[in-house]
């Protein structure tokens, strides 16, 4: 297929990821985004004279001297949110064994994310990572620029292949300067989740959004298979005939899985797992009415 055929069939991916994000957010998915997701922090609004119940940190010291008496800030709840999707697209990405690969997954979580987003009123930014950043587009609103970051997730092509959270955050940290809700799309096969996923939330409200595939979680009874580190190459030859095998590696994925999830409710991170053989739909609605409880 020529480059040229490629960037078509591209296109066609994303007119179509469109269309689908398009209809899910319009049938069933806005008003959960509304009530989940609010602004960030409180706009100064005006003065007025204090009122008993009013807390003393809000009193403005220069306004009472001159008033001769006290005087309290009014704010006002800041309705814009800043969302950037960090996407994963290091080389384990690209495993999918069922209907789409973890990238097409997070492609369309992105974009269903995306124009609920825009609906709101809200600006929509993006970092494709894998093992270092790749591209920053800093938050903007409009169709077209949220057409161009699904475009970049579908097409990034990493030369180096691995997965580094902890690149990803610090990134994020640096580049983001006023607080942000940022959603981390990835399957998490990473070290050092711990120490940059807490600063990345005590700076910016973030959720992990897990993608993953069935055959991640539990090895097939297929015989003797090669099997291929996507992001390192390594190579081996196993017996998926051998049960023993098949329990050791579900066992392994079961230990990652609970370590991330750890990870999570340590730092106050609420999460979603989402997999290449579902829809996405219900856990995604899970995790916002969990979150619009706790807002109520």
């Amino acid at each position: 297929m020529s480059e040229e055929e490629q960037i078509e069939e591209m296109m066609a991916r994303v007119r179509q990821l469109e269309l689908k994000a398009r209809r899910l957010v319009r049938e069933s998915f806005s008003g959960e985004y509304l009530s989940s997701f609010r602004g960030q922090g409180l706009d100064f609004d005006d003065f007025r004279e204090y009122q008993h119940g009013d807390e003393v940190r809000f009193i403005d010291w220069n306004v009472t001297a001159r008033m001769n008496e006290p005087f309290v800030r009014k704010f006002r709840e800041e309705r814009e949110l800043s969302v950037v999707m960090a996407v994963d697209v290091s080389g384990s990405a690209d495993f999918g064994s069922k209907h789409l690969s973890k990238r097409e997954l997070s492609a369309e979580i992105a974009a269903i994310l995306g124009f609920s987003a825009l609906q709101n009123g809200d600006q929509v930014g993006l970092l494709i990572f894998s093992e270092e950043p790749l591209m920053f587009i800093p938050p903007a609103k409009g169709t077209k620029h949220l057409l161009r970051m699904i475009r970049e997730v579908l097409m990034a092509k990493p030369e180096k292949k691995g997965t580094s959270i902890e690149e990803a955050c610090n990134f994020l940290i640096k580049s983001l300067k006023r607080k942000a809700l940022v959603f981390m799309i990835s399957d998490f096969h990473a070290e050092n989740l711990d120490k940059p996923l807490g600063k990345l939330a005590r700076k910016h409200e973030t959720v992990a959004l897990r993608v993953n595939d069935p055959l991640e979680e539990e090895l097939s009874n297929a015989g003797r298979v090669v099997l291929i580190d996507p992001e390192t190459g390594f190579e081996t030859m196993v017996n998926t005939s051998n049960p023993n095998l098949r329990m050791a590696y579900k066992k392994l994925m079961k230990r990652q899985a609970e370590g991330a999830a750890t990870v999570f409710k340590k730092h106050g991170i609420d999460t979603a797992t989402l997999m290449t053989d579902h829809d996405t739909l219900p856990a995604l609605h899970q995790l916002l009415k969990r979150r619009g409880r706790r807002r109520k």
